[in-house]
């Protein structure tokens, strides 16, 4: 006789799972580091280590002391969490305050929520914006790149302004006055910024090694990209005294890391096509209003955390299909 086992779903299985899709986007964010450490030296070197360590170190505190379930250091998640974060602050932070925003990351941002697949906002930018306005002085103190065969690899950090910043406060014509206006120098990384921000071309090619082995789409990102790109250029076209053309905004900032490596996170971001461009529209539309006419002159952070927020009430408008249900007609 015959016997057959009834199981719930999925009933097809692969060889993905949550640690090799966490390691996957840890490797593609390594050109991005490699580059860091070129211009800023010791200093990213050690916030990354901090920050990775502290954000480990805090989950692993949560799970044996507080929750008492399984541990679930090794899947790679806590690591990403403190690479992301490290990568959204300036590279001479100091060390302290990165323990503290990996401890809020963690600690409020997913394990409050009940882990990994549970949290409704990505929990490194939740410890960003906790940094930011808990210590903005130094949130917004910024190292300029300096190539480490010019000043040494341990040398002191040099600060100042980032693109960005100069915009806002002094408008258009100082960016030309400064040399902030050099598109190559901004794609290449030669900039001031959270150090794993600064070169596109690193992040653009960890983005498509994510995008070649699947473990994010396209149109998310693409979505975002395309909405600061429409929206800068009208503000361009109309008042280009005062408006950056609109490649400027895609490599300034952190609009290329949020978009390919935050705002493209399974957990926090909407599960269909339409929702996806839903939640894309909406990311570029709040980052582009809180960088020409907010207090800040970045807003993907902010945007990319708003939006996060929706993802349910999006998800619940944009509901996938049942497999096996016949889609209803329209007439």
């Amino acid at each position: 006789m015959n016997k057959y086992t009834i199981s719930g779903s999925p009933h097809v299985h692969s060889t993905e799972n949550t640690q090799k899709i966490m390691y996957r986007v840890i490797l593609a964010l390594v050109p991005a580091l490699l580059v860091a450490l070129y211009y800023f030296g010791w200093y990213a070197l050690r916030l990354t280590i901090v920050s990775i360590a502290a954000c480990m170190l805090t989950e692993w505190l949560i799970q044996k002391f507080l929750i008492k379930g399984p541990l679930t250091i090794n899947d790679g998640s806590a690591a990403l969490t403190g690479l992301l974060l490290a990568f959204n602050v300036p590279a001479n932070l100091p060390i302290w305050m990165a323990i503290v925003g990996s401890i809020v990351a963690i600690g409020v941002g997913k394990m409050a929520f009940g882990g990994l697949g549970k949290n409704p906002f990505n929990p490194a930018l939740v410890g960003r914006v906790f940094m930011l306005v808990s210590f903005p002085t130094a949130m917004t103190t910024w190292p300029q790149a300096q190539p480490i065969f010019e000043k040494g690899f341990f040398a002191d950090a040099v600060t100042g302004p980032t693109p960005l910043g100069i915009l806002k406060e002094s408008g258009v014509g100082s960016l030309a006055e400064t040399g902030d206006m050099q598109f190559l120098d901004m794609v290449l990384g030669n900039r001031g910024g959270a150090f794993g921000e600064v070169c596109a071309i690193a992040l653009l090619l960890g983005a498509i090694y994510l995008l070649a082995r699947r473990v994010i789409e396209f149109v998310t990102p693409l979505t975002i990209l395309l909405t600061v790109f429409i929206f800068t250029g009208i503000c361009h076209l109309v008042n280009p005294a005062n408006f950056i053309a609109p490649w400027y905004h895609i490599v300034y900032g952190g609009l290329i890391l949020g978009a390919f490596f935050m705002a493209t996170d399974m957990v926090t971001t909407p599960m269909t096509i339409r929702g996806k461009i839903l939640f894309g529209v909406g990311v570029g539309l709040i980052t582009v209003v809180i960088r020409l006419w907010g207090a800040y002159p970045e807003g993907v952070s902010f945007a990319i955390l708003i939006m996060n927020a929706f993802t349910p009430l999006i998800n619940k408008a944009f509901k996938p299909y049942v497999f096996g249900v016949v889609k209803p007609s329209k007439k």
